[in-house]
């Protein structure tokens, strides 16, 4: 029988209000990570690794180094696989409870004794606010790791039926090789999450971290390893992408690929994969989450100020780089110029700048790649006839990689920056005539290829039912009165499908399931003695 674990609750994101205890502690945090320098090395079964080494370097501030990390090669990646694949056998024997203690000890971790030090490394490293790396590093990864607990616990309470004579039972195994996690740059709570997922139900993990998020990585490993996590359950790899597939993908143990990235980059991966089955042992199991187009759908019985809000923050929070991003609205006709007025002295407002500074709202983008791409749409809009620039569009890679938040007008609904992805922040709108709404849902559900998320403003229930019916197929999350960023685990189930990926849904069990190989059981407590059957008499 499984032990039963405290019912988790969700972790509070404090306040860091001026002169507050978390406040202090976290200046305090703040200052020495900025006077040290961090050193961020593969971690493979038990041993760190070299490799060629490169500079960490703040995207708000391009002339300090916080740090080198060093990238591995080949050999490193499977090495990792190997230490991966020694520690299967006894890892995967530990009962859950054992497992579970684990990362329950983590998230304390985590929200207690590393929380100002984990939040030092998230705003640093990934040019974070402080709300933003307070929801993110803290409060979600801690949820992760309690709330998986709670589901795996209630996961495998399910056993089948036991009639009289027989005992049904099903083993709960994990796969039968090793798991691959690839996470992102932008959420460090998923790059927590993306490997610890499938260590909890048993698997062995290679993680390969982004390179743009390595300093919090480091704290992530540091603290599990704190909490008990033993050597070669999750192996933590430096290295360029491109190395870690080919040597992955092309091992037989593979078994499973975790990832959060691009559409194209996962559609590569997937290409792989399916070139591989003949060499596989197993048929790799496929989770991911990928990019999105999310959208704002405005109806006219809808609130100004409560949507501009919603696009205020939906649209610009973290400089646009979230999947769930406010990336295109639709407006109606009479309310579109209370509402950009309402939106636009908000952006005028914003303060932008380092995150130390905790009267920013905006800091920079995660690095040069990024800048460029975000930039590129910038300069699209301003060219184009069927675009108004209403706000923003300036940019500055002297200091830091920093974009003002911008806001287009479009006269095109199919317009390019209704449709692709930027990662940026960059609103467009568009403003349809008020008795066109339903058609306007239309265009909403069939511009973008993604399904992520998405929002329904209204105050009329008839049209908000309508909206839910029409966009049913649009986004895996839809918020309805709310901004559609913010999900929460044990309350939002995040995750999309069509271009955003396999919607297995984080911080639910449909997640966890994923990494199981159930196998079932029956015992026969009374054999038959006779082969006859009564209809043979």
């Amino acid at each position: 029988m499984l032990a039963a674990f405290p019912q988790p609750v969700n972790e509070v994101v404090l306040s860091y209000a001026p002169h507050s205890p978390e406040r202090k502690s976290l200046e305090s945090a703040l200052l020495q990570a900025y006077e040290r320098s961090v050193e961020v090395r593969s971690y493979i079964g038990g041993e760190y690794w070299g490799g060629e080494p490169f500079p960490l370097i703040p995207p708000h501030k391009k002339s300090h180094v916080v740090g080198t990390a060093y990238r591995a090669d080949e050999q490193g990646v499977y090495a990792a696989i190997q230490a991966a694949l020694r520690a299967h056998l006894e890892w995967s024997r530990w009962s859950f409870e054992r497992r579970a203690e684990i990362f329950l000890k983590a998230a304390d971790l985590l929200s207690h004794k590393y929380r100002a030090y984990a939040n030092a490394a998230c705003m640093i490293g990934q040019s974070k606010t402080v709300f933003q790396s307070e929801i993110d590093m803290i409060a979600e990864l801690a949820d992760f790791w309690r709330f998986n607990v709670h589901y795996a616990e209630w996961l495998m309470r399910w056993q089948p039926y036991s009639p009289s004579l027989t005992r049904n039972r099903l083993d709960y195994r994990p796969l039968e090789g090793f798991v691959l996690a690839i996470t992102p740059f932008n959420f460090a709570s998923i790059a927590g999450n993306l490997p610890t997922a499938p260590a909890l139900m048993g698997n062995v993990v290679v993680w390969k971290p982004a390179e743009s998020q390595l300093y919090s990585a480091r704290v992530i490993l540091e603290i599990l390893l704190e909490a008990g996590l033993p050597p070669g359950v999750i192996n933590m790899v430096v290295a360029n992408g491109p190395t870690v597939g080919e040597v992955a993908l092309n091992h037989p143990a593979f078994v499973g690929l975790h990832f959060t990235g691009s559409t194209g980059t996962l559609n590569s991966l997937w290409r792989r994969i399916g070139e591989n089955l003949p060499m596989y042992l197993n048929y790799p199991r496929i989770v991911a989450e990928t990019g999105g187009k999310d959208f704002v759908w405005v109806h006219s019985t809808a609130d100004p100020q409560a949507v501009a809000v919603a696009l205020a923050r939906g649209a610009y929070e973290y400089q646009g780089q979230k999947c769930s991003a406010a990336s295109r609205a639709y407006l109606p006709s009479s309310l579109a110029e209370e509402i950009l007025h309402r939106l636009i002295q908000m952006m005028q407002d914003f303060r932008m700048g380092p995150p130390e500074d905790f009267s920013n709202f905006i800091t920079a983008v995660i690095d040069k790649k990024a800048f460029d791409k975000i930039v590129s749409y910038i300069e699209l809009g301003k060219a184009d006839s069927a675009i108004t620039l209403l706000q923003g569009g300036q940019y500055d890679d002297t200091e830091g990689y920093f974009i003002q938040p911008t806001l287009f007008l479009t006269t095109d609904p199919k317009h390019r920056l209704m449709e692709e992805e930027i990662f940026g922040p960059v609103l467009t709108v568009y403003v349809y005539p008020d008795e066109r709404w339903r058609e306007s849902l239309r265009w909403v559900d069939e511009t973008s290829p993604y399904g992520l998320t998405g929002a329904i403003w209204a105050q009329d229930r008839q049209v908000i039912q309508y909206a839910l019916d029409e966009l049913r197929f649009a986004a895996g999350n839809i918020y309805v009165n709310d901004k559609p960023t913010g999900a929460v685990v044990n309350q939002q189930p995040f995750g999309g499908a069509r271009a955003s990926g396999t919607n297995d849904k984080a911080g639910s069990p449909w997640n966890l399931i994923r990494w199981v190989s159930p196998r079932a059981i029956k015992e026969n407590f009374v054999p038959p003695t006779d082969y006859r059957y009564p209809f043979m008499g």
